[in-house]
């Protein structure tokens, strides 16, 4: 477990530097708004969300989307809108074009 207690890596862009990268720098102001990115062990950015300052995040929301990447990494099955672990989950192909409603009800 990382200090803080988050078992995962955070940081601060305090020069801006990584906000420029990513498009979220408001140089008017200084500071970078309020991104969040999900980025997979192979430095794909698989989510991101970037909300101003007046509005938080849900991190419950964050941690089923890693968790839902993660299983469709292990698996190769697709996560339906909504997906927890342990739901239901789809399997891409042909078949399954057109016919999701037909396959997952929620």
């Amino acid at each position: 477990m990382v200090d803080g207690g988050v078992p995962f890596p955070m940081l601060s862009d305090a020069g801006g530097k990584i906000g420029e990268v990513y498009g979220i720098y408001d140089e008017a102001a200084g500071v970078d708004i309020r991104g969040r990115f999900i980025i997979d062990p192979d430095f794909v950015v698989r989510a991101m969300e970037v909300l101003t300052p007046e509005v938080g995040r849900n991190p419950k929301e964050m941690i089923r989307q890693v968790k839902a990447f993660q299983h469709v990494a292990a698996t190769g099955e697709v996560t339906p809108s909504g997906w927890e672990p342990g739901g239901k989950t789809l399997t891409p192909g042909p078949d399954l074009v057109g016919k999701v409603w037909e396959v997952w009800k929620p």
